[in-house]
């Protein structure tokens, strides 16, 4: 095993929300009267906190969102979880061989705990996750790419960065492992290898992931 932390992003790489949570966003985008695709929504918002959807959004119409966006987006987005989400498939045998191997896992969410442990609840994988082990960009008030919260991870969990490797799908999150000096090994479950440049290596199903680590017996 070559590194000491394996920091996991949380939508598309642990529970498959990246397809319900666009759909709604680009809905409540168009809603709104800004026009926005699904494939528009994968393209400039996937892998992001919500406050790039303002930034995005105000830069391009000069129009501030409403008030109360995130609490209706959220709400959207919770209530869809909670009727459909389910674990990526192949993520419950990694996290099993990780924990039998005795490595250090974490995540790293651009979105909100509540986001976070709702969708874990919804998708029945929160038995694999301890509190202090999620992190959220809520805790650094930056989100990918920057690289705040990976570092963050790594600082809490007491591994240098070097010794980390992510697990990431979406090129704002690639972008900010890279930018935190981590590996970062890209799954291609939504998005194709071309579209995630800069990783240190690339999956198309997750349990392929147990031999990128070493896990393998």
């Amino acid at each position: 095993m070559g590194y000491d932390l394996v920091i996991f992003d949380n939508d598309g790489v642990l529970v498959d929300s990246e397809p319900l949570a666009n759909g709604i966003l680009a809905g409540y985008l168009s809603e709104l009267g800004h026009p926005t695709s699904y494939d528009d929504s994968l393209r400039d918002y996937m892998g992001a906190a919500v406050h790039r959807v303002h930034d995005v959004v105000f830069e391009r119409s000069g129009a501030r969102l409403p008030d109360d966006f995130d609490e209706t987006l959220h709400a959207r987005t919770f209530a869809a979880f909670e009727r459909e989400l389910k674990p990526v498939p192949g993520v419950e045998e990694v996290l099993g061989a990780l924990t039998a191997q005795g490595v250090a896992y974490c995540l790293a969410s651009s979105g909100s705990h509540e986001r976070i442990r709702v969708g874990h609840r919804a998708a029945g994988i929160d038995g694999w996750f301890e509190e202090e082990w999620l992190y959220s960009a809520d805790d650094v008030g930056k989100g990918k790419p920057a690289p705040d919260l990976y570092l963050h991870a790594a600082d809490q969990m007491g591994v240098l960065p070097a010794r980390c490797v992510v697990v990431e799908d979406s090129p704002l999150g690639v972008e900010a492992a890279v930018a935190a000096g981590m590996d970062v090994f890209a799954f291609t479950g939504m998005m194709s290898a071309e579209r995630l440049p800069g990783a240190t290596g690339y999956f198309g199903d997750m349990k392929q992931l147990i031999g990128l680590l070493g896990l393998e017996a």
